[in-house]
């Protein structure tokens, strides 16, 4: 069964909205799975109280609760705010075998999700700055 003509015309939508509201460095990263330079992202060390949202469609991703220095140059986080807000899906690019997150709601690239975290969750979610956005709890 072929991609539906509307469905084809939504995906062009989709990407042209995109295209608008995010700037080149964000679209490469949100959109076409890059990733930014490590020790780049200006989210990397804020260590102020919050809420770190997708940077797409600004669904509630990580809190600053869970986020500390892994030293791996992304901003890095043991949990999720919810696993549902987050899609996990098996990676075999680049020689490699590893679990890429991406929201749920918009299918925003993230970053991925390693076993080596702190023995709290065992998690090391290793996301790209410039796939978020931050507010600060007030």
């Amino acid at each position: 069964m072929g991609t539906n003509l509307n469905d084809d015309d939504e995906m062009k939508r989709e990407d042209e909205h995109y295209r608008n509201a995010l700037t080149d460095e964000e679209y490469s990263v949100c959109r076409l799975k890059g990733t930014e330079a490590a020790f780049s992202g200006p989210l990397l060390k804020n260590r102020d109280t919050g809420v770190y949202h997708c940077k797409c469609c600004q669904a509630p991703l990580f809190s600053s609760e869970s986020k500390y220095d892994s030293g791996c140059g992304w901003p890095s986080f043991d949990a999720a705010i919810d696993n549902k807000a987050i899609n996990f899906i098996n990676d075999v690019s680049h020689g490699m075998v590893r679990t890429e997150v991406q929201c749920f709601s918009c299918k925003c690239h993230l970053g991925h999700v390693f076993s080596d975290g702190p023995p709290t969750t065992g998690e090391r979610f290793c996301v790209n700055s410039l796939s978020l956005t931050f507010t600060k709890k007030e």
